[in-house]
């Protein structure tokens, strides 16, 4: 990617991703109509002045979903990458700093989990758990704690090597105030860019399991479930299946955009260039 090209991912990604948070905000304090509000007579009907997005199966307002939708994906996704960052940047660095049997288990405890494709993981905890918001979270952030243990971990050790962390072992610092203070600080941006394509993974894999019946539960929206219901209504109402769709794509694009303009803008030696 040429240097002229980063700021417009950086932007883009930045505003779509600013537009997503401020939906999911949003819907904590106003929608268009309670999405619990039905209007049977009138369900189905495409969009209008007073529906712009139309009314569900249910003629509940889409718009109104589709917003309460962003603030359970913003919800379940955030929470899952802080835990999978609070439970593996320690593991990590721990791994780096006693090598050894300390870091073989750490190594071969993330190869377990790597072992397992990240949304079958998630079904299958959420299965064992029972469906649910918490329950989600739980299945999504254990996969993430692998990913940030190993990238923790592979950064650290080329900062173990440093001149100035040297000199800190040299002025007697113990290895876990060597990784408080000075690796840890270190690994921020890599982290943070991480943390931000993990945040898209976790809208997918939320929509994923709410798709098939283990995510937010209903009478709460989500847009996985908004495409199950409407995999059903795909011949006689294929907005329906539409709108939910776009928010997942749009929003997941935004965010991968912002990672790799974070990423580049971060570290441009990340893209061959010195």
């Amino acid at each position: 990617m040429s240097r002229a090209r980063r700021p417009l991912a950086l932007v883009a990604g930045g505003v779509i991703t600013s537009g997503f948070i401020a939906a999911a905000l949003l819907s904590r304090i106003w929608t268009p109509y309670d999405v619990a509000a039905f209007d049977i007579d009138h369900r189905l009907q495409g969009p209008s002045a007073a529906h712009w997005l139309g009314l569900d199966h249910f003629g509940r307002d889409v718009l109104s979903m589709i917003l309460v939708g962003a603030g359970n994906a913003l919800s379940v996704s955030l929470v899952a990458v802080l835990l999978g960052a609070g439970i593996g940047v320690p593991l990590g660095l721990l791994a780096a700093a006693r090598r050894g049997l300390v870091d073989e288990l750490v190594m071969r405890a993330t190869d377990v989990v790597f072992a397992f494709p990240a949304l079958i993981l998630a079904i299958l905890i959420t299965a064992a758990l029972g469906p649910g918001a918490i329950n989600a979270i739980i299945a999504i952030g254990v996969f993430n704690v692998p990913v940030f243990a190993r990238l923790t971990r592979g950064s650290a050790l080329s900062l173990w090597t440093r001149d100035y962390v040297l000199a800190a072992r040299a002025a007697g610092k113990g290895p876990a105030r060597i990784s408080l203070e000075h690796i840890a600080p270190g690994l921020a941006s890599v982290l943070i860019v991480q943390a931000t394509l993990q945040f898209s993974l976790g809208v997918i894999a939320e929509a994923g399991l709410s798709y098939v019946g283990l995510g937010v539960q209903p009478p709460a929206a989500s847009w996985g479930k908004m495409l199950a219901d409407a995999q059903t209504l795909a011949a006689i109402a294929p907005l329906q299946a539409v709108f939910p769709g776009l928010a997942i794509v749009i929003t997941v694009l935004g965010l991968n955009l912002l990672g790799d303009g974070l990423r580049d803008r971060l570290d441009p030696r990340l893209d061959g260039e010195p």
